[in-house]
């Protein structure tokens, strides 16, 4: 749970550690806006998966499900700053589907804690793994850290991606199927 007087109170020093007056008109509401800001942006500190990924339908066949370009934003552990982009999430199923709303819900309980984008891609493919029980997972994202564009090396536009594979989405030939049908080819 957010503990929102504390956030208060480090925002408050934080204002006063950059040489602000955290009394002034446009800072004095700072520290609560940036509290309820964090309740939001970190509610995935509170949540789990698996109340998104419990309820299932039955199905035939094993033809590959994916969901492609969910966008999500998260927040970088190492300099508390926001990093967004796509996620593409490719499954398996084995006898059960999802809702696909609930990969979307998925993406977002793992995006909205501080993270760092690896393992991101490895939690949502765990939980998929865990929760549904496929024959294979895999999970794509593309994103843009600020932490890159705006300080440090200044790169804006730069994308980062990774990719986690489970199950039979480790061979070649599911891979590239889910290549294909990104439009990304091979």
């Amino acid at each position: 749970m957010i503990d929102k007087k504390k956030v208060e109170e480090a925002v408050r020093l934080l204002l006063e550690g950059i040489g602000e007056d955290a009394d002034r008109e446009g800072l004095k509401e700072t520290p609560q806006r940036i509290a309820r800001m964090y309740q939001e942006i970190f509610s995935g500190l509170e949540e789990s998966p698996q109340v998104h990924l419990s309820k299932t339908f039955s199905v035939e066949g094993s033809q590959m499900v994916l969901e492609k370009e969910i966008s999500f934003y998260s927040v970088c552990e190492h300099h508390l700053l926001p990093f967004y982009g796509k996620a593409h999430v490719a499954y398996l199923p084995k006898g059960k589907v999802v809702g696909i709303s609930k990969l979307a819900r998925t993406v977002e309980v793992f995006a909205k804690r501080p993270q760092i984008q690896e393992r991101l891609t490895a939690q949502i493919a765990d939980a998929l793994m865990e929760h549904l029980a496929p024959a294979g997972v895999m999970v794509m994202l593309e994103a843009e850290h600020m932490c890159m564009t705006m300080r440090g090396v200044k790169k804006p536009g730069s994308k980062t991606v990774t990719l986690a594979a489970r199950g039979e989405f480790e061979q070649e030939t599911w891979q590239r199927k889910f290549f294909q049908l990104l439009g990304t080819g091979e």
